[in-house]
């Protein structure tokens, strides 16, 4: 449960660290705003928070690995939550957004593909730098007038090129 919960939990608390920790606050944003900028090499300062929430994630599971009794395995299973959810956040947002390693067929699962194309409208800043979330991102854009519509749209056209460059492909 534990793990559950720190995966979902982690969500939100992307989303507000995203919004008001990264983007709202000047000194979160010194260092967020190289990821809107084009990257210039294998790394950009933005990356000091996936290492920034290793931190607490590492600590619990080496914590819950050393001691016995409740508290340390819930703190063991909250640990492999933050993890996970890191796991999970690299592999959509550096690999299938941004490019930055392949990702393999998984890439190719429209419910992923979807979520790729609605961060792809938090850096158009369309709607205010809405989404902030990743995996829910959808939820956000649903109370954005348009919001949805612009989802669908931006994943038709994806969808569409997508199509036209394997069929020039396959010759």
């Amino acid at each position: 449960f534990c793990t559950l919960g720190a995966v979902v939990g982690m969500e939100f608390y992307a989303r507000y660290a995203h919004r008001i920790l990264w983007h709202e606050n000047e000194m979160g944003w010194s260092l967020h705003e190289s990821h809107h900028l084009p990257r210039t090499g294998p790394f950009e300062a933005n990356d000091i928070y996936a290492v920034a929430n290793a931190v607490p994630a590492l600590s619990l599971c080496i914590y819950g690995f050393l001691h016995p009794g409740l508290v340390a395995a819930m703190c063991w299973g909250t640990g492999l939550g933050i993890t996970r959810y890191g796991w999970m956040y690299m592999f959509v947002h550096d690999g299938l957004v941004h490019k930055r390693f392949p990702v393999g067929p998984l890439g190719e699962l429209p419910s992923l593909k979807r979520i790729a194309v609605a961060h792809t409208i938090h850096h158009s800043e369309k709607f205010g730098g809405v989404p902030y979330g990743l995996f829910l991102a959808e939820d956000e854009l649903k109370q954005m007038e348009g919001g949805v519509q612009e989802l669908d749209l931006l994943v038709e056209r994806a969808t569409a090129k997508e199509k036209a460059e394997r069929e020039a492909l396959d010759g």
